[in-house]
């Protein structure tokens, strides 16, 4: 009697078993869920500072090419500064000239993307400023042209998978770690070792990102030159939510005579620099109100005669980028940056920073106060040169510090800029 209840609950539980099974098949396979529209995580522009992004964008369904997403940033700035530099010389803006004081917009430019999907692209254009210290600054109108266009930013990307993608045209740089525009950036001025650093690039990125790792490699034209000749590279490990660090550089492989091209290569594209090779390491933490971010960089140009460099040159410095929000709509940021040059005052005709055996120090101080999307901010900063080159009014000759003359250490500037980004 117990073998035969035994043998009926195993045909039981065979039944049912049987039962589930049939179900299962006959249940269609469930269907993901479909991505929530105008929820993507966009390609850019990157906002490094306590300016930030919209956090919600412009979006429109444009039919199978999916949603599209556009903003800008509209904004003006001013300043009034000691000691600018001699005349502005280029042929192509022989008008243009380092005021003592200047007013004009720092961006009026508008974007247009698509995030999502196996090709994907980004669009940037309008016009802009990239005030930077120590260094000349001109007009809005005259940056824009001279530098990468009412174009800066245009490239598709192809997105192989989640970790893979390929994008190629004009892009944002690897190295470095302030971005171009103001808006984008912790102070309006770009900094001394921002200047060693290319900016736009032209050519073709791969990467590949996976858990805390990302790592981008990209063949380029440098210092918008034109010519495919630089390779450069960014390796960044998040140990943390609040912790990364980082490394990133670059090398131009070939040899390039910028003198000899058009004035206008001659202002985007530094000799120098462009035929240079640069190294970065750099670490943020980025927690509650506190944004800080120090990098350290090294950069070395060859002698080659035939690029119209006849002697070697080095530079290293360091920078320490910091800001703390006290509240939701105010903030205060600060940088402060050394950069020294290698080799004996007046003993070569490199120059990368100020001359050979020149240096520089700068800091930064930059109160920001948020509305939505409407800021305004006023900055401070000042720059301290040693080991310069001075010249001679006698004999007409220019030394290579501030000031008309070429003959002054410092330079104090005082900005206001403000707009809004949407």
């Amino acid at each position: 009697m117990a073998k035969r209840s035994t043998l009926a609950g195993l045909a039981a539980a065979l039944l049912s078993s049987t039962a589930v099974l049939a179900a299962d098949l006959a249940a269609p396979a469930p269907v993901p869920a479909p991505a929530e529209p105008c929820k993507a995580t966009l390609i850019g522009p990157a906002f490094n500072g306590v300016i930030k992004a919209n956090p919600n964008p412009t979006c429109f369904a444009a039919g199978p090419l999916g949603d599209i997403y556009v903003g800008g940033a509209l904004t003006g700035y001013g300043y009034v500064q000691s000691n600018p530099f001699s005349n502005f010389a280029t042929p192509a803006a022989p008008n243009e000239r380092d005021r003592s004081a200047r007013f004009d917009f720092s961006n009026l430019q508008g974007w247009i993307q698509k995030p999502e999907g196996m090709f994907q692209f980004f669009v940037q254009g309008g016009g802009y400023a990239i005030p930077g210290l120590g260094v000349a600054n001109v007009g809005s109108i005259a940056q824009t042209d001279l530098l990468f266009t009412p174009l800066p930013v245009a490239f598709g990307k192809i997105q192989f998978t989640d970790q893979w993608s390929l994008q190629g045209g004009r892009m944002p740089t690897l190295i470095g770690s302030e971005a171009p525009f103001t808006f984008q950036n912790l102070n309006i001025n770009r900094g001394l070792l921002f200047a060693q650093e290319n900016v736009i690039n032209q050519g073709v990125q791969l990467n590949w990102a996976d858990g805390p790792w990302s790592v981008s490699v990209a063949g380029t034209d440098g210092f918008f030159a034109g010519d495919i000749t630089w390779f450069t590279g960014s390796v960044a490990y998040k140990i943390d939510d609040s912790n990364t660090v980082g490394v990133n550089g670059g090398l131009n492989l070939g040899s390039q005579n910028v003198f000899a091209r058009s004035a206008r290569y001659q202002f985007a594209t530094p000799v120098f620099q462009q035929n240079s090779g640069i190294f970065n390491i750099n670490y943020t933490y980025s927690n509650g109100p506190w944004i800080v971010t120090p990098y350290f960089q090294f950069t070395n140009v060859e002698a080659d005669p035939r690029a119209g460099i006849f002697n070697s040159a080095s530079t290293y410095g360091g920078a320490l980028l910091a800001a703390y929000s006290f509240t939701d709509n105010f903030s205060l940021a600060g940088r402060v940056e050394y950069e020294e040059q290698s080799g004996v005052r007046g003993s070569g005709t490199t120059s990368l920073l100020y001359g050979a055996g020149s240096n520089a120090f700068s800091f930064t101080i930059t109160p920001t106060f948020t509305w939505d999307r409407y800021f305004l901010r006023v900055e401070y900063a000042h720059v301290e040169l040693g080991g310069i080159t001075r010249g001679s009014l006698a004999d007409g000759t220019l030394g290579s510090g501030f000031g008309r003359d070429g003959n002054k250490t410092s330079q104090d500037r005082y900005m206001v800029e403000t707009g809004i980004t949407f």
